[in-house]
């Protein structure tokens, strides 16, 4: 759990418990609203909910990045988590603590327009390319379907996209799917040190916002069945808001690898499944999927001493995809895009015909 900590910044408030006004919690008897008359849906607008102002939560676009040294990062713990991409040679990051306050970071980065994007509520981080919405950015709309984040694009006519569906569910360009982009969800920490030249989102957001603070008092406990609007129904099989590793189809299915089961494959993991790799690291608390194969070259992973390695020419691989020793050093897998973190709870209800690996 993220917590509350004593201040390491001068002039940041600490909260207690739940800010409602960050959330979209605002309303005590939460109703369903469908968001305009004239705007029409492909989703059922029963489990749409209104909790939050059009840009109450403020998205930002391109802010300032520091570097992994920098003092506006000290208020970071080794634990926080934070989201990574690469791209054009650049690795950058997104320290959730920024992102509860913000949700969507809108960047051009390495030639590509990108939105990254967290909802607190649903434990989920995605990164999206922003070619599917005309390259707009999007904003945070104050609107909630099935407690995950729905987004809008800042063009004329303003659909509406859910996080989690991956593409636009009300107006116009309902029915576009956004492409996704890999990303990888870890510690700070962890982050740091694989990537020590890489850059980070600081503090100089243009907001005044208390980063140092998770604003949800427990809400992301594990085993917490605590949610903000209320759900059609909730998959009992694994705890609430435990993170699960999804790869998501088209249709509903796909698998989740849930923290708890990888953790007990050991402090780090390769689990092969069908074309796909899951990489596990239990320090850095991340999980990600990859194409098992290097220039063509075919890999088996497995763990070995306290590291990944694979039985093909025994280089070392580390979480994020890359090779940290030995005769394929330098080198990176291929990245599953359509994998992500979230919570179980959320997964489960975004994925209801995905498969649940349990540990085979």
């Amino acid at each position: 759990m993220a917590g509350n900590r004593a201040p390491k910044i001068a002039g940041h408030a600490v909260a207690g418990t739940l800010i409602a006004a960050l959330a979209g919690c605002g309303s005590d008897s939460p109703t369903s609203s469908i968001p305009t008359p004239e705007l029409t849906c492909s989703i059922p607008t029963s489990q749409v909910f209104s909790g939050q102002v059009k840009d109450g939560i403020p998205a930002l676009s391109d802010p300032p990045t520091v570097s992994t040294a920098s003092s506006q990062l000290e208020y970071l713990l080794d634990t926080d988590r934070v989201i990574g991409v690469e791209a054009g040679g650049i690795a950058m990051a997104v320290p959730l603590n920024i992102l509860w306050y913000h949700e969507i970071v809108n960047v051009d980065l390495g030639g590509l327009q990108l939105a990254l994007t967290h909802c607190p509520l649903t434990g989920s981080s995605l990164a999206f390319d922003r070619a599917g919405a005309g390259g707009a950015h999007f904003g945070v709309s104050g609107l909630l379907f099935q407690n995950n984040l729905m987004m809008y694009d800042r063009s004329a006519d303003q659909s509406l996209w859910p996080q989690m569906v991956r593409g636009a569910r009300c107006g116009s360009k309902d029915g576009t799917a956004l492409e996704m982009y890999p990303l990888v969800e870890m510690t700070w920490g962890a982050w740091r040190l694989l990537n020590p030249g890489g850059r980070v989102v600081g503090l100089d957001t243009g907001h005044d916002r208390p980063y140092i603070v998770y604003p949800y008092g427990d809400y992301d406990r594990v085993d917490n069945p605590e949610l903000l609007y209320p759900m059609a129904s909730l998959d009992s099989r694994r705890a609430p808001k435990e993170r699960v590793l999804g790869i998501a189809d088209g249709s509903g299915g796909g698998i989740a690898f849930p923290f708890g089961m990888l953790n007990e494959r050991g402090r780090v993991a390769a689990v092969h499944d069908g074309d796909r790799v899951i990489f596990w690291d239990r320090a850095a608390q991340s999980a990600m999927a990859y194409r098992p194969a290097v220039d063509g070259q075919q890999l088996t992973f497995d763990e070995v001493d306290g590291a990944i390695m694979d039985e093909e020419t025994g280089s070392t691989w580390s979480v994020d995809g890359w090779s940290r020793s030995g005769p394929m050093s330098g080198k990176r897998l291929e990245p599953v895009a359509e994998a992500y973190v979230s919570y179980w709870f959320a997964w489960a209800a975004f994925q209801p015909q995905a498969l649940l690996w349990e540990g085979r």
